[in-house]
C-alpha cells in the first residue's frame, strides 16, 4: 500500500496581494491630482499676476493713492478693489489696450460731434474704469425736478444713440442728483427721480432702435455717487447729472477657475 501525498498547505493571506496592489494604485492616483491641484494654483497665480499688471500699466486699475477726494465719489460708482478678468465680445477675447483703444476713438467721435455742448459744459466726457462715461448734465437737458428731456436735446440724444450704435459695446444709464430732498407731485425722493431720469432716457435710446434692449441697462443712484461736493451751488449742479456709461460686454474667463465675478460698478479715475 503506497503512502497517501502530503496535503498541500492553502494560504488564506493571497487577498493581500490584491489589495497592496489597489492602495499602490490609489496612491499614484491621488499623487497625480494633487500634482495637477497645485500646477493649476501656480498657473492661475500667473495668469491673475500678468492680468492685473497690464490693467495697472494702462492705468485702468490705480494704485490706492489715486482715491478720490475726501466726501464725493467719482461718477461710475463706489471703490471697489480691482478684478483681473478678460474682455470678451462676442466670440472674440479682447485685450485691455484694444478696449482702451476703441473706447478713446468714440471718445473723439463724440467730442466732436458734440462739440458745441461740450463747449457750453452741459456735456463732458472721460473715461472711467467701467468706460467711457458721457455726462449729461441736468442744466443741459432736464427742467427742475422733471425727468422728461428737453426738446431741443432729443437731436443731439439721437447722436449720442447713432454713435452708440455703431460700437459693440453696452451702455448703461446712471441717474444722479444732488443730496438736496425733493418732494413734488411726481417723485417723493431723489431716488425716483435719479431711476425715473435713467428709465426715460433709456427708453429714448431703444426707441432710436440704434441699439438692441440687451445692450442697454438703467439705474438710479439718488445723490449717493457725487462728483463734486454738495457744499456749493457750483458743485450740486455737476452732480446733477445722467451718465451714459459705454462699457465692454465683460465676463470672467471661465478656463481659469478660481475667479471670482466682478463687483460693480467701478468709479471714474480720469478726467479730461
Amino acid at each position: 500500500m503506497s503512502p497517501r501525498p502530503p496535503k498541500s498547505h492553502v494560504n488564506n493571506e493571497r487577498w493581500l496581494v490584491s489589495y497592496a496592489d489597489f492602495i499602490t494604485l490609489l496612491f499614484g492616483f491621488f499623487v497625480v491630482l494633487y500634482a495637477f491641484a497645485k500646477a493649476d494654483q501656480k498657473k492661475q497665480v500667473q495668469v491673475s499676476e500678468a492680468i492685473d499688471t497690464a490693467f495697472h500699466s494702462l492705468g485702468i486699475f490705480p494704485d490706492a493713492s489715486r482715491s478720490p477726494a475726501k466726501g464725493f465719489r467719482a461718477a461710475a460708482g463706489a471703490d471697489q478693489p480691482a478684478i483681473p478678468m478678460n474682455i470678451v465680445m462676442g466670440e472674440d477675447v479682447l485685450s485691455p489696450a484694444k478696449v482702451r483703444e476703441d473706447l478713446d476713438r468714440v471718445r473723439r467721435e463724440l467730442a466732436q460731434t458734440l462739440s458745441n455742448q461740450v463747449a457750453q459744459h452741459t456735456v463732458s466726457l472721460q473715461m472711467g474704469r467701467d468706460g467711457l462715461v458721457i455726462s449729461l448734465r441736468e442744466a443741459g437737458f432736464f427742467d427742475s425736478g422733471s425727468a422728461t428731456p428737453k426738446p431741443e436735446t432729443l437731436a443731439t440724444l439721437r447722436q449720442v444713440a447713432a454713435s452708440l450704435g455703431r460700437t459693440a459695446y453696452d451702455l448703461r444709464i446712471e441717474g444722479h442728483t444732488d443730496n438736496i430732498p425733493i418732494h413734488n407731485a411726481a417723485f417723493d425722493s431723489n431716488w425716483e427721480l435719479s431711476s425715473a431720469r435713467a428709465t426715460r432716457m433709456a427708453r429714448l435710446f431703444l426707441d432710436s432702435r440704434a441699439l438692441p434692449a440687451d445692450r442697454i441697462s438703467a439705474a438710479g443712484y439718488a445723490e449717493f455717487h457725487p462728483v463734486a461736493p454738495n457744499a456749493t451751488p457750483e458743485g450740486r449742479a455737476q452732480n446733477r447729472r445722467v451718465d451714459l456709461v459705454v462699457l465692454p460686454r465683460s465676463r470672467i474667463n471661465l478656463s481659469v477657475p478660481g475667479f471670482p465675478r466682478p463687483p460693480g460698478p467701478w468709479r471714474k479715475i480720469t478726467d479730461e
